[in-house]
C-alpha cells in the first residue's frame, strides 16, 4: 500500500513536471494553475490504472491449475467512471489440484476448494470447501473442521453454470 502511495506521488510530480515544461515552452502564456491540475490528473490516472488492472494482476499470480469461474464487476458512486466502465471487484477460483473425486451409488461427487478474492483496502482471500454432486447438480458447503455437509446452504446449479462446468466437465 505504501508503494502505491509513493508511485501516485511520483506520477503526480511527473505530470506536474510535464506541465511546467509546457508552460516554459509556451513562454509562460499558459496559466500557472495548469501545474497542479496536471499533477492531480497524473495521480488520479495512476490510481485508476492500478484499480482497473487489479484483476489481471491477480489472475497472473494464480497457478496454471486454477480456473476463474466467476468475476464480479461493480460501480461505485465515488468513482463515477465505473458506471460506464464497471471495475472487477471480486472473483472466484477453483484449483483443479484441490479436487477429490468420489463415485458412490453411480453418482459422481467432487469435493473442491473455492477461493474468493475480494478487492478491498487490503486484498482479502477466503476459502470454502464444497461438495458437488455432478449427477443432480447439487452443491453444498462443508464445515471447515468436521467436513460435515451444511445441508441448509445447499443449492442446485444450472448445467451452464461456470462452477458446474469447471468441476464436472468430464462427468
Amino acid at each position: 500500500m505504501i508503494w502505491h502511495l509513493i508511485a501516485a506521488i511520483f506520477a503526480g510530480l511527473g505530470a506536474a513536471g510535464i506541465a511546467m515544461v509546457l508552460r516554459m515552452a509556451s513562454g509562460k502564456r499558459l496559466p500557472t494553475w495548469i501545474i497542479p491540475v496536471f499533477g492531480a490528473m497524473g495521480m488520479l490516472g495512476y490510481q485508476i490504472s492500478v484499480e482497473y488492472s487489479w484483476y489481471e494482476h491477480k489472475q497472473q499470480l494464480l497457478p496454471e491449475s486454477a480456473q476463474v469461474v466467476e468475476v464480479e464487476h461493480d460501480a461505485m458512486f465515488w468513482r463515477p467512471w465505473t458506471y460506464f466502465f464497471p471495475m472487477a471487484t471480486a472473483f472466484s477460483v477453483i484449483d483443479e489440484q484441490s479436487m477429490a473425486i468420489q463415485k458412490q451409488n453411480g453418482e459422481r461427487r467432487v469435493e473442491f476448494l473455492l477461493y474468493y478474492f475480494e478487492k478491498q483496502v487490503q486484498d482479502r482471500v477466503t476459502t470454502q470447501t464444497w461438495l458437488m454432486n455432478c449427477t443432480n447438480r447439487e452443491m453444498l458447503p462443508l464445515e471447515a473442521d468436521t467436513r460435515r455437509p451444511l445441508l441448509e446452504h445447499s443449492r442446485r446449479l444450472n448445467e451452464d453454470a461456470p462452477i458446474f462446468q469447471a468441476v464436472c466437465q468430464d462427468a
